[in-house]
């Protein structure tokens, strides 16, 4: 191994020193990182301080002085929010609730106010932690990668440079314990890597030379030299905080819907409000009764609770699906996923590994040589071939450990496959066609009849059949195809279970092949022989049917049916550029297990929407009623409008755990 392996490393992950630092510690300190919190805390404890100067008898300015400082702790941020949005012609709720606890504290019930700025200031700081917890919760994947690499120049030298200055190609090396720096596939070197970050694979897998990498993982015990595949913007991680950024800046449908009659209920809530002062007043009643009622009404029919119920539980969803591979691209899609009543399959490189492998390989009895010597010798002449086949016959005969002699003379001819020289030997390998450009001396001989009877077999079975020719003579068939992945059966058996249709296969692929590979991993629908233009057209004759399609694919020829469908989800790992864009979810290391998943989260998220909408109308409408025929409390009031906003707040915050995935990937 090359002496570039060996040395001291240049970044290690920094080792933690002093006393551990618990979980809820550790919580604590992110929780004082976020301003709202801060200034919530800060005007709750000048609070309880005034309410405390207050009980023991203190002079009425001291704990007034307090309240005051309350109402400016808390206040002072959706104030200015309120008005900015006024400047610009919109009422805003935060500016009511600040107005409605001005009043309090003008006809002495400052104690109510300062009630309602805390709770206010409360509610304000959960929306702000959903938020902040989402954004961390992928973004923090940014910092896994190391700032600095160590990059190998062609004349054996290292130098330190910022991971954002690597390009397509360069060589890097990672010693044990850094974090790597790019995505890229290792050249040289083996080593444990803990990609958990990325694939969430619980343990350390083992890198060899050839194996993909990626940036934010961490290398193990041993030292690896990497080529780099991806720039550092176009890495991975980078595609998930992309995403997920652009996912928390949409809104689902229902908070359109919300945002849109917000302005109207507010205007409709603020001449309410006017009425319930003016009119009593018109017929004599006393001002501060009236107006202490009319100030409740405003406070206990502020939509605040409505307007908090739809947005954190989907950011909290799609931030968990992030976290567990799957990149949901914004609200509205985590909002609809739960609605997909028929999943459509594409066949190679989704419900396929998308590379063909070697399945058989047989030698013909009159051949003089045996399996293992037919492989070395069809690697040998293909070793220098670029086709999928050739590197999928030479990757066959490295995994038996079989060293492959050199090829010489070597000639490849589009369609035909490949001639070599090998151990002194004329090496053909190529499609069944070869056999008809045998001797005539050959043609009626056994030998050409078992060749031929291979193939035959070979493609009844949905295989690709190569033919191997060594001296003008045929030596054995080397049978190859598209392997199915190992979660497919299991996931298709989940989505039928999840939408109660059964799946179909849309492929390109001829019929044989499709219902072969239909059959093993559980489609009986399987639709074959489809152009990009007919699969859109499936597509549309389910949708007419009053069907909700979702498209899982990866190529190209895909993206035209994951545009008509209502959703699209594409493989990320190997997708094609377009696929991804056209997606509206990622699911980012192709585990297909991942789609009933996530269509049962945002199933989930809709019920926590659903339950917070309930709580805000019940709570408001109650909340109303009371005020209006009878005599509500402004401390009551207060208590009631702002904890119901506090509830739904941390109800949709739940879907931001673990446990809200791991019981979508077990649904009762």
């Amino acid at each position: 191994m090359s002496s570039t392996l060996s040395g001291s490393p240049t970044t290690r992950v920094p080792a933690t020193t002093g006393m551990p630092h618990t979980p809820v510690v550790a919580r604590l300190r992110r929780l004082r990182g976020v301003p709202d919190v801060r200034w919530a805390g800060l005007a709750t404890v000048l609070f309880a301080v005034g309410g405390l100067a207050q009980l023991a008898g203190a002079p009425a300015g001291v704990w007034w002085a307090f309240y005051l400082a309350c109402y400016v702790t808390g206040g002072w941020e959706p104030g200015l929010a309120g008005l900015q949005a006024l400047r610009a012609k919109t009422l805003d709720v935060d500016l009511l609730m600040i107005v409605a606890a001005v009043v309090a504290a003008a006809i002495g019930q400052v104690f109510d106010g300062a009630l309602l700025i805390v709770i206010f200031a409360t509610s304000g700081a959960l929306e702000a932690v959903a938020t902040k917890r989402t954004e961390d919760s992928v973004t923090a994947l940014l910092t896994l990668a190391p700032e600095h690499v160590t990059r190998l120049l062609s004349a054996g030298q290292e130098e330190v440079v910022d991971t954002a200055e690597l390009g397509v190609g360069d060589s890097v090396l990672v010693r044990p314990g850094e974090r790597i720096g790019a995505d890229g596939r290792v050249t040289e070197g083996a080593s444990d890597v803990d990609q958990a970050s990325i694939t969430g694979e619980p343990l350390p897998v083992v890198k060899e030379p050839g194996d993909e990498v990626f940036a934010g993982t961490l290398n193990g015990t041993g030292a690896l030299r990497i080529r780099v595949e991806r720039r550092a913007q176009e890495s991975v991680v980078a595609r998930i905080v992309s995403m997920v950024q652009e996912a928390s800046a949409t809104k689902a449908a229902t908070q359109l819907f919300i945002d849109k009659i917000e302005q109207r209920y507010s205007v409709g809530m603020v001449l309410a409000t006017l009425g319930l002062f003016f009119v009593p007043l018109a017929f004599g009643a006393a001002l501060q009764p009236t107006l202490l009622r009319a100030i409740t009404f405003m406070i206990v029919a502020s939509p605040c609770a409505v307007v908090l119920a739809t947005m954190p539980p989907l950011l909290s969803a799609i931030a968990n699906a992030g976290r567990h591979g799957v990149l949901v691209k914004s609200a509205v899609v985590m909002e609809q996923l739960g609605l997909t009543d028929t999943v459509a399959f594409d066949k190679t490189g989704t419900l396929t590994e998308g590379t063909p492998r070697v399945t058989t390989v047989q030698v013909l009895t009159d051949a003089p040589l045996s399996e293992r010597e037919l492989l070395r010798v069809a690697a040998a002449a293909e070793r220098p071939s670029e086709h999928p086949l050739a590197a999928a016959i030479t990757a066959t005969a490295h995994e038996q450990g079989i060293d492959l002699p050199e090829a010489r003379a070597f000639t490849s001819a589009p369609g035909q496959g490949v001639r070599a020289e090998v151990d002194g030997h004329t090496v053909r390998v190529g499609s069944p066609a070869v056999l008809d450009e045998l001797s005539p001396a050959l043609a009626g001989r056994r030998i050409t009849a078992q060749a031929t009877a291979a193939v035959a077999a070979a493609q009844a079975q949905a295989r690709t059949a190569i033919v191997v020719v060594i001296d003008g003579a045929p030596a054995g068939v080397v049978a190859l195809a598209d392997r199915l992945r190992p979660d497919a059966g299991a996931a298709v058996a989940g989505v039928q279970a999840l939408t109660g249709n059964p799946p179909i296969l849309l492929t390109g692929d001829n019929a044989p092949a499709a219902i072969s590979l239909g059959t093993e991993a559980g489609i009986a629908d399987v639709r074959a022989g489809l152009l990009p233009a007919d699969k859109v057209g499936h597509v549309q004759a389910l949708q007419q049917q009053g069907r909700r399609v979702l498209l899982v694919g990866d190529g190209v020829n895909d993206a035209p049916a994951m545009a008509a469908a209502h959703l699209g989800v594409a493989m990320g790992r190997h997708g094609s550029d377009l696929a991804l864009e056209t997606a509206d979810a990622v699911v980012v290391r192709d585990e297909l297990a991942t789609v009933a998943e996530v269509i049962d989260l945002s199933r989930r998220a809709r019920r926590v929407v659903t339950a917070n909408l309930v709580i805000a109308g019940a709570v408001i409408t109650g909340l109303v009623i009371w005020d209006l025929a009878g005599t509500l409390p402004l401390p009551l009031g207060v208590a009631g409008h702002e904890g119901s906003t506090v509830i739904v707040g941390l109800n949709g915050l739940r879907l931001l755990r673990a446990a809200a995935w791991r019981n979508a990937s077990h649904p009762r």
